[in-house]
């Protein structure tokens, strides 16, 4: 076991999101006779990181259903997000473990949609070896299914990973070019800009693939139920590349929990014969993205997502240098 890490605040515990009796009386009604029940409780999703409406309805029937839903004139984005997810969530191969969507509606100015409800909870930090080996079993599952994904998902255009990693996860090359502040870093990488941005320019070369992957398998992204069995959640990030990829960024929270992320990483089947530079260059992509991010100032969506970028910018970063040899003995 290693060094421990944990986050400021739990997963499960950083949205603020309005409740079911906050939602105007004409979505509600919209809802409830889509629904063919009265909802008799409501559970507000207490995880992720916007400010939308998200959470289980237990109806008069005895059913309960997941639903979302957001404002079309001021969360114009979440609803645009949530049809997005609904339109690959509602494509993925059967084999996939995620809640397939059934319906969507527009009402009250609001889109909402509702999925089958996963009677489950996020995973907590530290992770316990049965729930992350569960994880990354859901994941190996995933991938295997997405590795020929079928036309109606690429029908829908996804982007390249490559291509989003040269534009949008390219932050250490932006820092040495001088174009973006370099963010406070621990003492160990603090010389090593050049370094982290050499590496971070080769992660395109490795990320390529036909397959689909998730594109942002957080842990807040997986969902856990009575059973043990994994869900993944939250498909509105899909993109076309390497399996690897989804791999390396759930196993940043594994690092964080002492436990041996290097050989979790070796062992999946996404992560076999996988070239240590292709991880490598992952970690650095990823670090620099999350810790720049982190300081760019207070956000609207949650006042819990620039620790959480802070949080996994500095483990990912830790886990490479403890891969590269960086850290003095016992860090």
């Amino acid at each position: 076991m290693g060094v421990v890490s944990l986050p400021e605040v739990p997963y499960g515990a950083t949205a603020l999101r309005p409740s079911w009796a906050d939602l105007p009386e004409g979505l509600r009604a919209a809802i409830a006779a889509r629904l063919e029940s009265p909802v008799v409780w409501a559970t507000t999703a207490g995880g992720g990181f916007t400010r939308g409406f998200a959470g289980v309805l237990d109806t008069g029937s005895g059913r309960r259903y997941f639903v979302k839903a957001a404002s079309l004139s001021h969360e114009r984005h979440l609803a645009d997000w949530q049809y997005r997810e609904v339109a690959i969530t509602g494509a993925l191969p059967e084999a996939v473990p995620a809640a397939r969507p059934l319906w969507s509606l527009t009402a009250a100015g609001y889109y909402a949609t509702c999925l089958e409800a996963v009677d489950g909870s996020v995973p907590r930090l530290p992770w316990s070896p049965a729930e992350l080996n569960a994880a990354l079993d859901a994941w190996a599952t995933a991938a295997d299914a997405l590795a020929s994904p079928p036309a109606e998902l690429t029908a829908m255009d996804l982007p390249p990973l490559p291509g989003l990693l040269r534009h949008e996860l390219s932050w250490w090359t932006e820092i040495v070019a001088g174009r973006e502040p370099a963010p406070p870093m621990p003492e160990y990488a603090a010389g090593r800009r050049e370094e982290l941005a050499a590496l971070e320019r080769l992660a395109p070369d490795h990320a390529g693939g036909d397959g689909v992957i998730h594109g942002d398998l957080r842990l807040d992204n997986v969902m856990i139920d009575g059973s043990g069995r994994a869900w993944i959640c939250d498909w509105t990030w899909c993109c076309r590349g390497a399996p690897f990829f989804d791999t390396a960024t759930l196993l940043v929270t594994a690092h964080a929990s002492g436990l041996d992320a290097d050989r979790l990483f070796a062992t999946h089947p996404t992560g076999r014969d996988v070239p240590a530079e292709a991880l490598d260059a992952t970690l650095a992509a990823l670090s620099g993205y999350w810790l720049t991010r982190a300081e760019s100032g207070p956000s609207s969506a949650s006042p819990y997502i620039r620790g959480h970028q802070r949080w996994s910018g500095e483990m990912a970063l830790h886990w490479l240098a403890t891969r590269r040899g960086w850290l003095a003995p016992g860090h």
